[in-house]
C-alpha cells in the first residue's frame, strides 16, 4: 500500500480528532502539524511521532512532501488555507462551515472543478454505521414516500453567561453560530439519508445570552464549561444560541430543525426522524448504536449496530461485532478511510462520484445558512 503524506493545521478541539483517525485507516503517515500553539505542536508530535511541526501554517501547505491537507482551524481561517492547498495541488479534507460566506465557497467550487485535487468536508455523522443503513433503506423504497422531516440538535456548553470560546465572535465564527456549527450537520445528515436535497425555509432565532464574560485566558472548544469564576470582560453577543426552522424538502415534504446551544443536560443530542408512507426510521447520535423503525400495522422496531444485520454494502463501516458499541471518533476514521481510497486510486473528482461530501455539499450548507439568516431578518420562507 502506498503511503500518503498528510498534514494537520489546526490543534484545538478537532486537529487531535483527525490525527487520531488517520492514525487508525492504514496507509497514512501524519507527517506534518501546524499551530501557533508551538507547545500544542511538541505534545502532538511527541505523541503522535510527527516528523514536522510548524510555527506558520503557509510553510506546511508548501511542504513538497505533503499530499492532503487537513484544514481545522477556525473559521475565518477556511477559506484562505483551503484556497492555497488547492492551488498547491493538494487535496483537502476542510472543517465545516467549508467557508465563512456562500460567495467563498463558491469561488471554492469553481477552483477544485479547474484544478481536479480531491477535497471533501467533515460531515463525519453520515459515517456512522447505522446512518449509512438508514440511507439503504430509503434508497431501497423500504420508507416509501418522504413525507416528514423533523429532530433537533442540541448542547449545553454556552449555556451560562461565563461560558465563553471563539466561536461567539462573530469575526472568526461568522454571522450564524448554532446554525452554521451544528444546524449544519442535522441539515447534511437529513438530507444525505434523504437523498432530498432543502429547498426552502423559515427561520426564528435568537440568542438568550446578550451579553458574555469573555476571560483573558483563552478557552478550547467544550473546555470552557469546566472553569468557573466568570472573571472577565463583559462583550455583546451577535449570533444565535439557538433558532427554530421550518423547511420543505425538493419533493414538497415538510420538516423541522430545532437547534440550541442552550439546553441543560444535552450534550450532543443531534436527533432526526424521517416519517414515509410505509414505515419511519430515527436516530440519536448520543446513542448511535441502534436505529428505530416505526410501524403502522406491526410493533416497532430496534435495529441494533450488527454487521450480520446490516446490508451488505453498509457492513464495512461497521468494524466490530454486533454489541461492541462504535461512536464517535469511527465518524472521521470512515470518512477518511473513503477519501484516502479515493486519492490512493487515482480517481479525479470530475469524472468520478465521491463517496464522501466534497466542497459542494459545503457550499450547499452554507447557502441554506443564508437563507435561514434572510429568513429570520425578513420574517417569511427563503428559497435555498
Amino acid at each position: 500500500m502506498r503511503i500518503i503524506r498528510a498534514g494537520v493545521i489546526g490543534t484545538g478541539f478537532i486537529g487531535p480528532a483527525h490525527i487520531e483517525a488517520l492514525k487508525r485507516i492504514g496507509g497514512v503517515e501524519v507527517a506534518a502539524v501546524a499551530s501557533l500553539d508551538t507547545e500544542r505542536i511538541r505534545q502532538l508530535a511527541a505523541q503522535h511521532q510527527i516528523r514536522s511541526t510548524y510555527s506558520d501554517w503557509k510553510a506546511l501547505v508548501d511542504d513538497p512532501e505533503i499530499e492532503v491537507i487537513h484544514n481545522c482551524t477556525p473559521n475565518n481561517l477556511h477559506y484562505e488555507i483551503n484556497t492555497r492547498a488547492v492551488n498547491a495541488g493538494k487535496h483537502v479534507i476542510s472543517e465545516k462551515p467549508l467557508t465563512m460566506t456562500s460567495r467563498e465557497s463558491g469561488v471554492l467550487c469553481d477552483l477544485v472543478r479547474k484544478q481536479g485535487v480531491v477535497h471533501a468536508v467533515n460531515f463525519n455523522y453520515r459515517f456512522y454505521p447505522l446512518i449509512q443503513q438508514a440511507r439503504r433503506m430509503v434508497q431501497a423504497d423500504e420508507i416509501g414516500e418522504v413525507y416528514l422531516v423533523h429532530g433537533h440538535y442540541l448542547q449545553d456548553w454556552l449555556l451560562y453567561r461565563t461560558d465563553y470560546n471563539w466561536r461567539l465572535e462573530s469575526k472568526t465564527s461568522g454571522a450564524s453560530r448554532a446554525v452554521a456549527d451544528i444546524g449544519s450537520h442535522w441539515c447534511d445528515l437529513v438530507q444525505f439519508v434523504t437523498g432530498l436535497k432543502i429547498r426552502s425555509v423559515f427561520a426564528d432565532l435568537s440568542t438568550v445570552q446578550k451579553t458574555r464574560v469573555k476571560p483573558s485566558a483563552h478557552a478550547d472548544t467544550f473546555k470552557g464549561k469546566e472553569r468557573r469564576g466568570g472573571k472577565g470582560k463583559e462583550v455583546r453577543i451577535d449570533t444565535e444560541d439557538a433558532g427554530v426552522v421550518m423547511l420543505r424538502l425538493e419533493n414538497g415534504a415538510q420538516g423541522a430543525l430545532t437547534v440550541s446551544q442552550v439546553s441543560a443536560g444535552r450534550k450532543n443530542r443531534e436527533w432526526f426522524e424521517v416519517d414515509g408512507s410505509k414505515k419511519a426510521i430515527a436516530w440519536d447520535q448520543e446513542e448511535p448504536n441502534q436505529l428505530w423503525i416505526g410501524h403502522r400495522e406491526k410493533p416497532n422496531e430496534i435495529l441494533l449496530k450488527d454487521p450480520s444485520l446490516l446490508d451488505p454494502e453498509v457492513r464495512r463501516y461497521a468494524h466490530y461485532p454486533g454489541g461492541h458499541p462504535e461512536g464517535y471518533p469511527d465518524g472521521p476514521k470512515n470518512l477518511f478511510m473513503n477519501v484516502y481510497e479515493f486519492i490512493r486510486s487515482g480517481k479525479d473528482p470530475r469524472k468520478h462520484r465521491p463517496d464522501f461530501p466534497t466542497f459542494f455539499d459545503g457550499h450547499w450548507e452554507n447557502k441554506i445558512v443564508d437563507a435561514v439568516l434572510k429568513s429570520h431578518k425578513l420574517k417569511r420562507w427563503i428559497d435555498v
